[in-house]
């Protein structure tokens, strides 16, 4: 496999010849309905071979194949790095990183639950299955469809999580996880509303995602987790955590990553929305910042229980007058087809590995658009690989991403804990 950019001129047949690899293999790896590609577009090419093209390396060849160039050479019996045009180049297989994922399924009807647990159940280890609120008595909400989202997921073998969140209508509240861990009976009964969720329902156990943690409540949501996990650990439930992204102590300071990591058995660090549709124009999940998060992450735990979330989705802005006047989520598949509407190259920034584009629409206003792509999303795995992390994982599976599934399999050998 090697990820090519389409330039200027290029289209499908002409890919397709000049590397020796079906039409439909390329479309149907890329999940293109039709021979339109955009300038800039990552392909993922899936040949076992490359054939050498003009101005080629093997350097270059390395950064688009994620192959190291020793590994080239000897796969080769290559004297020199010296190529010439139309070599064909073995491209080795990769020896595949052992991985558990956890990606989170929102429950919709029950034919629609099975599809989207069948067709990512390859791919993960775990489904948030999202999610249960917390209520200011200590209790849970109720969540449609959830039987059929736990049965499907345990048919094709994916242990389902009870994703529990401190969300409400106006949002993630600080206030109500406030009041809930500064009383020590709203505290219990908390745990024991969640271990009572997790047995009758059989799941396999629990995701939390309290968002917004006040520095105030460290400690306690920290003994929290730690009281909730010596009340599952017994009957072999997991217990794992989202979080949010810490570069630096200074950050998200309500989140104790030391003392998190201690207690659980992984964490789901959300390395996603670093810009987002309330902020500025930005990359969603630039590599430089997630490797920050990494850095200091490895510091307060182990490197095995950290699973890294990544987006399957980017952003577009409308600007006015120089300002952002809303911005939307959009799928990778959309984000693609937008640029192709428009007909505007798709532009990539190295610092960041992830691509972008700005077009106008027929109204006459601006937009600027960031999304994920097969270059970032190598790129990201490729670092992951790097940190020896436990894993990798998405929001949210209902979100159109085709190449995506492709990248696990080439990277990973995903693990099974049922």
């Amino acid at each position: 496999m090697f990820i090519y950019t389409v330039k200027y001129g290029d289209s499908l047949f002409r890919i397709s010849s000049k590397y020796q690899v079906s039409m439909e293999s390329i479309r149907n790896v890329n999940g293109l309905t039709d021979s339109t590609i955009v300038p800039g577009e990552a392909l993922i090419v899936p040949a076992s071979y490359y054939i050498v093209q003009p101005g080629d390396s093997l350097y270059a060849i390395s950064q688009i194949s994620f192959i190291p160039i020793p590994s080239l050479r000897s796969a080769n019996r290559l004297q020199s790095d010296v190529l010439t045009v139309g070599m064909r180049l073995v491209l080795p297989s990769r020896i595949k990183y052992p991985s558990e994922g956890l990606s989170y399924l929102l429950p919709a009807t029950p034919e629609q639950t099975e599809e989207t647990a069948r067709n990512f159940s390859t791919y993960n280890t775990y489904y948030g299955i999202f999610e249960y609120h917390i209520t200011e008595g200590g209790n849970l909400s109720t969540l449609d469809n959830d039987e059929s989202a736990i049965r499907a997921s345990r048919k094709y073998h994916v242990a389902p999580l009870a994703t529990i969140t401190n969300l409400t209508p106006a949002g993630f509240s600080p206030e109500l996880t406030r009041q809930v861990l500064n009383s020590p009976t709203l505290r219990n009964e908390l745990i024991n509303n969640i271990y009572t969720l997790v047995k009758d329902k059989n799941f396999a156990g629990v995701n939390i995602d309290f968002e917004r943690v006040s520095e105030d409540e460290r400690d306690l949501y920290t003994g929290f987790l730690k009281q909730l996990s010596e009340r599952l650990k017994p009957e072999d439930y997991y217990i794992s955590v989202a979080l949010p992204v810490k570069r630096t102590e200074n950050e998200y300071r309500g989140y104790d990553y030391g003392g998190i990591g201690s207690v659980v058995d992984f964490v789901f660090i959300m390395a996603y929305d670093f810009h987002e549709a309330h902020s500025d124009p930005g990359p969603v999940a630039p590599i430089d910042e997630i490797r920050k998060t990494l850095d200091y992450a490895i510091q307060k735990m182990s490197s095995h229980k950290i699973i890294v979330g990544v987006p399957r989705y980017g952003y577009d802005w409308t600007i006015a007058n120089g300002s952002v006047i809303s911005g939307k989520a959009v799928s990778v598949a959309t984000a693609t087809e937008t640029a192709s509407k428009y007909e505007v190259p798709i532009l990539y920034s190295i610092q960041y590995q992830q691509p972008y584009f700005s077009y106008w629409d027929l109204d006459g206003r601006r937009h600027i658009v960031w999304f994920e792509d097969a270059r970032a999303r190598a790129a990201k795995f490729q670092l992951f690989i790097d940190y020896k992390l436990r894993g990798v994982g998405a929001w949210q599976l209902g979100l159109n991403f085709p190449q995506s599934v492709f990248l696990v399999s080439h990277f990973f050998t995903v693990k099974k804990v049922l």
